[in-house]
């Protein structure tokens, strides 16, 4: 009871900071002049400066110079927004240094576990003395600077050291407290831990071994059908769910068995994709998706016949193709599924769970995603929902929340750091919205480098975005989905619950070559299969429909 209260209490503090902003700014004015900055209404801070506020350089044929563009952009505000940028960058570099942070760690760890060794002190306390081991800080250090879900969060600090130098300390506290939304950090911490819980995990596994049943039941099998079929649900209950449930059940039926490291690198490449695009059959399960589907009245039907259909294609596509290069791996995983069958621990007990304790958690999981755009709603359900796991705890395992914090913590991060990189993202986009095959590949190797719904988020800013430019940013956007853990919101989730089972952590090199080749697949999946829709925008009007006529079709 008492870790309920605590764990009820810190969630309460979260949704209060999260919702302090929203209600003082019905109280409060605007740290700026009106006019001044350019800026909207209901911006707080000076910066990021309104992408519609520069001014375009044209080149001698009145097109868009690029490079003079970017040139002009990035040294405005005295220069903020390139050193914003270049914070940006490092935090990225920082990302793809966490293998060596950690090997660092481990290192003064064992080193200080030697020196406590020779010291006679075999044990971290002892009872009788309280006597503790000594602790290598740096060992700590490295360990923190290690953790890619903080990195983002790390860099937060220089950002903030620069916000104060080219403005001042009051502009952090309008920007970090008033501009960035925080809604989606939050929304996936609590579907995270609401879809790892035991009965969720249960029947998502019910479900998958159904399939897994009628093509053998084997490791396989098993294998086939948590890519192929947890993706596709992530376009119902939503990325962040099936990214969380898909890692815990190849975390029991193929990780725990020990692949070789390149099969591991391998799956974990191809979840991520799968993932990405897996979330395409809807409106409303995908970040990237979810962030432009009002503006560009992109609904359910659309999302389908142009990108839902091709991603089922895709997803069976790269399956089999990793399922045919690494098939003689598979019965080594079988072999070691059977030598570990007697070594359960309690939390992998297999006894029934009531249906009316499934339901009623299946019914949280859609609650959390009906009211996705409003914490106070979604939170405040989670309260609920702690307390029915407490009365029900002997069907239940602990709500492990270290995990959906951190990933909160990384999401946070990003969205802070993603505020101030539009001056540069939007021009190339525009830049390149007569090419679309261009405007795809650019759009996902952007993505490799900022999170995809960051980029779709920024291509809705552009107004004069047409139809096949809108397309092509959305499909580059889910397609590099995978090429890294910053990629798409859901990818900390499955790094989380499977970092543990790559030594000295997940390398960001490594996963990037084992996406490339489902990377490919769907770009190609998305750019040469024909889509029947795509020529009319459904944001305009038809010619021959009346503007009201439209409007009701469009809701």
């Amino acid at each position: 009871m008492r870790k309920l209260t605590i764990i009820c209490s810190l969630l309460a503090l979260i949704a209060t900071l999260a919702l302090t902003p929203e209600t003082h700014a019905a109280k409060q004015e605007p740290s700026y002049q009106k006019g001044e900055y350019g800026l909207t209404k209901d911006q707080y801070a000076p910066f990021p400066k309104p992408l519609a506020s520069y001014d375009e350089q044209k080149s001698e044929d009145g097109k868009m110079d690029l490079m003079a563009t970017l040139k002009h952009r990035a040294f405005q505000q005295n220069g903020f927004n390139i050193v914003a940028t270049i914070i940006f960058v490092c935090a990225i570099v920082h990302t793809f240094l966490a293998g060596f942070f950690m090997e660092m760690a481990h290192k003064h760890e064992h080193r200080q576990n030697k020196l406590n060794e020779e010291r006679g002190r075999t044990s971290c306390a002892k009872p009788e003395d309280d006597a503790k081991c000594d602790v290598s800080f740096r060992a700590h250090l490295f360990h923190f600077l290690g953790e890619v879900e903080a990195i983002f969060g790390i860099w937060v600090i220089a950002l903030v050291g620069a916000i104060a130098y080219f403005f001042d300390f009051s502009q952090v506290i309008q920007y970090v407290g008033h501009d960035v939304n925080y809604t989606e950090p939050l929304f996936v911490v609590i579907i995270m831990a609401i879809s790892a819980t035991r009965p969720v995990i249960r029947f998502a596994e019910m479900i998958v071994g159904k399939i897994a049943g009628l093509m053998g039941g084997g490791a396989a099998a098993w294998w086939l059908s948590v890519l192929t079929i947890t993706p596709l649900l992530g376009s119902f209950i939503t990325e962040p769910a099936a990214m969380t449930i898909a890692a815990m059940l190849l975390a029991k039926w193929f990780y725990d068995k020990n692949p070789p490291a390149k099969f591991a690198y391998a799956t974990l490449g191809l979840l991520f994709v799968n993932i990405s695009v897996g979330g395409t059959l809807t409106h409303f399960a995908a970040p990237p998706v979810l962030m432009i589907a009002e503006k560009w009245s992109f609904g359910m039907s659309y999302m389908f016949m142009n990108f839902g259909w091709k991603a089922i294609i895709g997803i069976l596509i790269a399956n089999a193709l990793y399922f045919l290069a690494f098939r003689k791996h598979f019965a080594e995983l079988k072999t070691a599924e059977t030598d570990n069958s007697n070594s359960k621990r309690w939390d992998q007990r297999e006894d029934a769970i009531p249906l009316a304790v499934t339901l009623t958690h299946l019914g949280f999981l859609a609650f959390t995603v009906l009211t996705a755009h409003h914490p106070a709603l979604f939170i405040g359900g989670f309260m609920f929902f702690l307390g029915f796991t407490q009365s029900t705890g002997h069907h239940q395992n602990d709500v492990s929340m270290k995990s959906p914090l951190l990933v909160g913590f990384f999401l946070a991060g990003l969205v802070i750091h993603g505020g101030c990189q539009g001056w540069w993202i939007e021009p190339l986009l525009m830049a390149f919205q007569d090419q679309s095959a261009v405007l795809t590949i650019g759009s996902t190797v952007l993505t490799a480098f900022n999170d995809n719904a960051a980029i779709t988020y920024l291509a809705s800013q552009a107004p004069s975005l047409g139809i096949t430019a809108k397309y092509a940013v959305l499909a580059g956007a889910v397609t590099g989905g995978g090429l890294t853990v910053i990629a798409n919101a859901p990818n900390p989730a499955g790094q989380s619950v499977l970092g543990k089972y790559f030594k000295g952590g997940v390398s960001p090199v490594k996963l990037a070559i084992s996406a490339l080749i489902p990377t490919i697949v769907m770009g190609a999946c998305f750019m040469l299969i024909p889509s029947s829709g795509m020529t009319q925008d459904p944001a305009q009007p038809k010619a021959d429909t009346p503007p009201t006529q439209q409007a009701t079709i469009n809701e």
